[in-house]
């Protein structure tokens, strides 16, 4: 078997940006086969900057979906896997924010760019340019870590200063906090009543912030729990994975991730030579 090496350093934003971007994770992987990897839907809107040349990715895997080629990337909520074809090789930084800190990232809400993946500077013009190149001359990940830092800060400061992220509705903002403590197990109807909106003006209201309904976003959130459980390093049976992350039966568990990764679960254990690694 050829010898691989995964490097995968993960860092906390700076305070005053935790509530909106989860995480940091550099990753340097190096000496895999070829292929393509899967990126899963999840409840983050993830951009990947990369430091080993261009992304080929495209919006959908096995489906016929074109690839494009980004130095950068940032790609909204999805309802199926992000397909990135590699050559063994891939070094970069992943970002992830929440989809209410679009607004205050990127100024716009993450409903704009759902199911879509862009360049980032498309995003953040001129500090997305200055963000690539300050990665790109970095020399350690504690250095990239804090220029994601100062040029995301100064990304926030000019969007408030827009007053583009007071505009996320209270409720939303709850809906979307209550689906997440769920992990989806919740009923939409259920938060629409408790909100005092129906379920119809929540999903209205819910899609046009985060580009997904509560029910999607729901399952989406079903689906992720489920991945975490299969590519854990002991994963559990497939049944067990199914009844732990709130699925009926199996059955029901095979259907959302065949519709999510463009595989069944298995097809996608076997073909995922990433696996465990991002």
């Amino acid at each position: 078997m050829e010898d691989h090496t995964a490097t995968r350093i993960e860092a906390r934003p700076a305070p005053a940006l935790r509530r909106y971007v989860g995480s940091y994770v550099g990753f340097d992987l190096r000496g895999f086969p070829a292929g393509v990897h899967c990126g899963p839907p999840g409840r983050v809107l993830t951009a990947v900057i990369s430091l080993s040349g261009p992304l080929q990715v495209s919006a959908g895997v096995d489906d016929g979906s074109p690839v494009s080629r980004f130095g950068s990337v940032a790609g909204g909520l999805m309802r199926r896997s992000v397909a990135i074809r590699h050559d063994g090789r891939q070094k970069g930084v992943k970002v992830s924010l929440t989809p209410l800190g679009a607004r205050a990232v990127y100024g716009v809400p993450a409903a704009d760019f759902a199911h879509r993946l862009v360049p980032l500077d498309e995003l953040l013009g001129a500090l997305g340019v200055e963000l690539v190149d300050r990665l790109l001359a970095a020399t350690t990940w504690a250095a990239r870590f804090a220029a994601l830092d100062e040029l995301l800060l100064r990304a926030v400061a000019r969007s408030a200063g827009g007053d583009r992220v007071s505009q996320v509705r209270p409720e939303v903002a709850e809906a979307w906090r209550r689906l997440l403590a769920a992990r989806g197990r919740v009923q939409v109807g259920a938060v629409a009543a408790e909100l005092g909106w129906s379920r119809r003006y929540l999903t209205e209201r819910f899609r046009d912030e985060v580009g997904l309904s509560p029910k999607t976003f729901a399952r989406v959130l079903r689906f992720e729990h489920a991945h975490e459980l299969a590519t854990a390093h002991d994963p559990l049976p497939w049944a067990a994975v199914a009844t732990v992350s709130g699925y009926a039966d199996q059955a029901h568990l095979v259907r959302d991730w065949s519709e999510f990764t463009g595989r069944s679960p298995t097809a996608w254990r076997r073909g995922e030579v990433l696996l465990g690694t991002g």
